[in-house]
């Protein structure tokens, strides 16, 4: 056998992209994985993607871990654990596992606001992938108000909205605005209007941004992905705004699709 042969590198799996997400690879691993999500774009956008929502969850939810436990519970607790003092400590164990669970449940209870932001979170991208399903294919009435009159819509969509609010321009990334729309919130009681931008590239394919305005105080800005069928979702929330940004997959990678995002999210936020 040839002393100097080479070994055959470890093909790039999936446990190796979690891993770069959550920044457990170290040494020469960690840069053959960088040199490989170099030319894979998709996969790149993917890891991206994953450590967009490790933020989100440390700001979510890494204060309430850290809290010290409420008065009321500790108390609890000490009086529990001198009743079971005579009882075994499988016993005691259980007590301290039903007071962590009470500190959990207290507060989920409590913190009403994130429990709204995470309704907001599951239901932005479907909700988008559906408008976008709906109004991208129409030919002779894809918006209600055309590109023309962006002053308008501009004027119109802020007012129903409550907030100031511009199409972003795209034409750096491709696409030209071809106007928007005004849509209904979810609630039955028609609460939040939603505004829909509308986007065409020179070959015809279509981009939309959703626009919603009833997520509830939400200070998270992270980027997150979705997939409904087959139309790739970018969805962020920003105040009380939630905006998603939606392409047909067969179209867009996420590496793309976050590229246009950024864009997006920039106009936005100048």
């Amino acid at each position: 056998m040839n002393s100097n042969s080479q070994s055959i590198p470890t093909p790039i799996g999936e446990n190796d992209l979690h891993a770069q997400a959550d920044d457990r690879l170290a040494g020469p691993r960690r840069v053959e994985v960088e040199i490989w999500l170099a030319s894979h774009p998709q996969e790149a956008g993917q890891v991206a993607a994953w450590r967009a929502q490790n933020a989100m969850l440390h700001r979510a939810y890494d204060n309430i871990l850290d809290a010290p436990l409420p008065a009321r519970l500790v108390d609890a607790s000490r009086r529990s654990a001198l009743a079971a003092n005579q009882r075994s400590w499988h016993m005691v164990a259980a007590v301290a596992w039903l007071a962590l669970g009470g500190v959990i449940g207290y507060w989920m209870h409590d913190d009403a606001a994130l429990s709204s932001n995470a309704q907001s979170l599951v239901s932005l991208p479907r909700q988008a992938a559906i408008a976008h399903a709906v109004y991208s294919p129409e030919v002779r009435h894809p918006v209600e108000v055309g590109a023309e009159q962006e002053a308008h819509l501009s004027a119109w969509l802020s007012k129903r909205l409550g907030a100031p609010l511009k199409p972003p321009h795209l034409e750096n990334a491709g696409y030209a605005l071809v106007g928007g729309r005004l849509l209904p919130g979810e609630s039955a009681a028609g609460g939040g209007a939603v505004a829909q931008f509308m986007y065409q590239a020179s070959t015809g394919q279509r981009l939309t941004l959703y626009v919603r305005n009833d997520v509830k105080g939400s200070s998270e800005t992270a980027f997150r992905t979705a997939q409904e069928g087959g139309i790739r979702v970018f969805y962020w929330l920003d105040g009380r705004f939630g905006y998603a940004l939606s392409g047909d997959t067969a179209a867009f990678t996420s590496a793309e699709l976050l590229r246009i995002a950024t864009l997006v999210y920039r106009q936005l936020n100048p």
